[in-house]
């Protein structure tokens, strides 16, 4: 019971208020898909032979698609072009479908209550990144930019991560084929650790948490919690001194080894770097400053 009520609190209290610092940045693009707006930034560099990996961000409840723009723009400048949809939930910045400024409404399903999530809660979610994925790869450029659909991602923050997990597998009905690696950032996981989805995963995915991220991060790294649960390659990154806010625009203090970390799993998993494998030599320090736990199982 001490344990719920501790996920309850960490994740009630963490998304309710993202809202309130989650702006939009003068350095995303925006575009209408479907009538969602989707931030946009441009990868760096020239592009690949078979075009740019595509990274789709997927933000906290009541967050928007601008509240992690630090890790976005690292992702942009390593040369993957990211997209980043407001959900229905999204209640910043002025740009939500139906729910009112500063006011992301009530859950669909109780946040304290993992059992009575199912593959129809937040469902919509997997239709925005769907819809999203669909409307760019169906020409051979979008913006200018050329796309390689065998290299796509997921990364997500809190509820994010949940939509990204679903979207890989951790709810059967979501898999779309087309994601090829995952990255959970303090993902509200719960509900797959419950119904024990997350051996189906079958594509590489990260997780990050932190030691002051109380209640989500424990269910990631709990004695079978989502890491033991997760199909391999999987890895599991915990930083010093981070909330379930290090992941946003609202805290800094953890930014550097995020976007290492991130940049590093998707450049050997998306981009297929393995010689040298940038995540490899990361994890090989198992007690780097700022970190308290590093774990992975390639193969």
């Amino acid at each position: 019971m001490l344990a719920r009520r501790a996920v309850a609190v960490g994740v009630c209290l963490a998304v309710t208020s993202l809202c309130s610092f989650s702006v939009h940045t003068d350095d995303a693009r925006h575009k209408k898909i479907d009538g969602r707006d989707v931030a946009i930034w441009k990868p760096a560099g020239m592009a690949p032979d078979a075009g740019y990996p595509l990274i789709v961000f997927s933000h906290g409840f009541g967050g928007c698609n601008t509240q992690s723009a630090f890790l976005v723009e690292a992702l942009a400048d390593a040369g993957y072009l990211v997209l980043a949809p407001n959900h229905d939930d999204a209640s910043c910045g002025g740009v939500n479908r139906k729910r009112s400024l500063n006011s992301p409404g009530q859950p669909e399903a109780p946040f304290h209550n993992a059992g009575q999530w199912n593959e129809e809660t937040y469902a919509g979610r997997r239709e925005d990144i769907k819809t999203v994925l669909d409307a760019v790869l169906r020409e051979e450029t979008f913006e200018g930019v050329r796309i390689d659909p065998n290299r796509i991602g997921v990364s997500g923050h809190s509820l994010g991560g949940y939509t990204a997990l679903g979207l890989a597998g951790a709810w059967p009905s979501w898999k779309d084929s087309r994601v090829k690696a995952v990255l959970a950032l303090s993902p509200y996981c719960a509900p797959y650790v419950t119904k024990g989805t997350l051996g189906k995963l079958n594509v590489p995915v990260m997780y990050q948490g932190g030691t002051e991220d109380f209640g989500t991060t424990g269910v990631v790294k709990h004695a079978n919690g989502a890491y033991d649960q997760s199909s391999v390659p999987k890895f599991f990154v915990e930083l010093d001194d981070a909330g379930h806010y290090a992941w946003t625009n609202r805290d800094i203090k953890a930014r550097r080894h995020i976007k290492k970390y991130s940049v590093a799993f998707f450049d050997r998993y998306l981009k297929g770097q393995n010689d040298p494998d940038p995540l490899a030599s990361l994890l090989k320090d198992t007690n780097p400053d700022g970190i308290s736990v590093v774990r992975g199982e390639a193969e």
